[in-house]
């Protein structure tokens, strides 16, 4: 059975070695453990089966930047499930019990640079139907995604939205 629960500091190493297995390089596991030193508002959960992590996922601060305001939100990177293990639902439990701590803790929107058959079974839409564009160029508008759960929050917003800049190295 599948235990999805925040990360704890004894599942550190697990989680880099399982991003670094996922991604076939040590890179976006080494972005995580700079988000975690660096950034104390990010929400981590882990996917445990028995004693095996098979999944991990990550939630960072990120903005909305329009006309000199910004207004903060959550940004989806990296989630990742072992390949054994994919297409069990891992990856969806994992994604729906983050949103769902997010939406208690009144995050207004999460945003996600990922598969545009995957994410939209979540309630993430095309950014760009909200005025959203990625702080990165060249991004498909198909795979910029973001989910608003606080429409009043975002009334008339539109804008670059931004991940923190420990992300700009793997991109």
């Amino acid at each position: 059975m599948i235990n999805i629960r925040i990360e704890s500091q004894e599942d550190v190493l697990q989680v880099h070695t399982l991003n670094e297995q996922a991604f076939g390089q040590p890179m976006e596991a080494n972005v995580v453990d700079k988000l975690r030193r660096n950034c104390p508002e990010y929400l981590s959960l882990v996917a445990v089966d028995g004693k095996s992590m098979v999944g991990h996922i990550l939630f960072t601060p990120a903005v909305i930047e329009d006309s000199g305001r910004k207004i903060e939100g959550m940004g989806l990177a990296p989630m990742v499930v072992t390949q054994d293990r994919q297409r069990q639902g891992i990856g969806s439990k994992l994604v729906r019990s983050g949103l769902e701590i997010l939406r208690e803790q009144g995050c207004p929107f999460v945003i996600v640079l990922g598969h545009s058959e995957y994410y939209p079974r979540f309630g993430f839409e095309l950014a760009s139907k909200y005025g959203f564009s990625s702080q990165w160029e060249g991004v498909p508008d198909e795979a910029f995604m973001v989910i608003i759960m606080d429409h009043a929050t975002l009334d008339d917003v539109s804008g670059v939205a931004r991940y923190r800049a420990e992300f700009d190295e793997a991109m």
